[in-house]
């Protein structure tokens, strides 16, 4: 099969079309023949030699595909979906997803949105994942006895899980902020649901959004950013509010007033998914089938897709990303 394959740790032209055999399974898997992957940033770290691959993980970059079930065991067991040879899916993969063929745990498959293409179903698994994990089962974004909503904050709001989170937490009725660097940007993600897109360049988030709150702030933060970030997250939190993190654009180190999170009760975590068992991941996939497929087959939430390259363009994707040239995912196909 032909597969993207990291020659080097480097730029993205390290990145380079090669022939590699067709993996073989494990207990639990099922082989894809991929028609689509989509492309993510920890890709491009993983190209830059900063993420390496979990032990026993395919080297190959891409953690999210779309395509057809072509072998495999499906059983009862594994199968919740009902899903069958032949079937189109999409499928979160600890790797591996830049190639023809793809190896996959049955658990982490889901049958593809009615309505959707290849193409939109390969942006789906790992913000979709990613996102729910994060702003759902950890940050606890829910609604009181009252009926009231707890409000998120996005940082990154453009970026692939950023519109992820917008239209998800807006479908189910949250009010959304999120910072982009732009106003196009910012424009994109209003026109996603959010109340407010805020330019991190040109505007302080955390003034804007306690004047659009009346003081009371956010109650759960989704942060990509990290660094010096997290000090002005703490401010902008509602008392009892979630900082979810998720990567650190803006550095590992930060320096915050513990003081502050003990008077009003703030919690700071932050998770990678990557890592995480089949079990924990095939919790997800349930919920997401269950809450989050139906929302997007009534077309309340929409794949996003920026520009969709030749996998054998992967460079060129790359650079698009590390640019931040994107409004949504980018995508590889065969």
């Amino acid at each position: 099969m032909k597969a993207i394959e990291i020659t080097e740790y480097g730029a993205p032209n390290v990145l380079k079309t090669v022939k590699r055999p067709i993996p073989d399974l494990k207990l639990g898997e099922v082989l894809i023949k991929v028609s689509a992957a989509g492309v993510n940033r920890p890709d491009v770290f993983q190209r830059m030699g900063n993420y390496l691959a979990p032990q026993g993980a395919s080297d190959i970059p891409g953690l999210e595909i779309s395509g057809k079930i072509i072998s495999g065991t499906l059983n009862k067991v594994n199968n919740p979906f009902g899903l069958t040879h032949g079937q189109r899916v999409c499928a979160l993969t600890q790797g591996g997803g830049y190639a023809e063929y793809a190896s996959v745990p049955l658990a982490q498959c889901l049958p593809i949105p009615m309505g959707l293409s290849d193409i939109q179903a390969a942006s789906l698994p790992e913000t979709f994942f990613t996102v729910w994990s994060n702003v759902f089962d950890s940050g606890r974004l829910s609604i009181g006895k009252d009926g009231s909503r707890e409000a998120l904050l996005v940082q990154g709001g453009s970026s692939g899980i950023g519109i992820t989170a917008i239209q998800m937490a807006h479908a189910f009725g949250h009010p959304v902020f999120a910072t982009a660097g732009n106003a196009q940007k910012c424009a994109a993600c209003e026109a996603l649901g959010a109340k407010r897109g805020i330019n991190y360049k040109t505007e302080d988030f955390v003034s804007v959004i306690k004047s659009l709150t009346y003081n009371r702030g956010v109650d759960v933060i989704l942060d990509m950013v990290g660094g010096s970030y997290v000090e002005r997250e703490l401010n902008v939190l509602a008392s009892g509010g979630r900082i979810l993190l998720i990567a650190l654009l803006g550095g590992s180190k930060a320096q915050i007033d513990l003081s502050r999170v003990l008077r009003r009760r703030l919690i700071l975590t932050g998770s990678i998914l990557r890592p995480r068992s089949v079990t924990f991941k095939a919790a997800i996939a349930t919920k997401l089938y269950e809450r989050v497929w139906p929302l997007i087959e009534q077309g309340a939430i929409k794949p996003v897709i920026h520009h969709v390259f030749p996998a054998e363009h992967a460079d060129a994707a790359h650079t698009m990303m590390e640019r931040g040239e994107n409004i949504g995912k980018i995508i590889l196909t065969w």
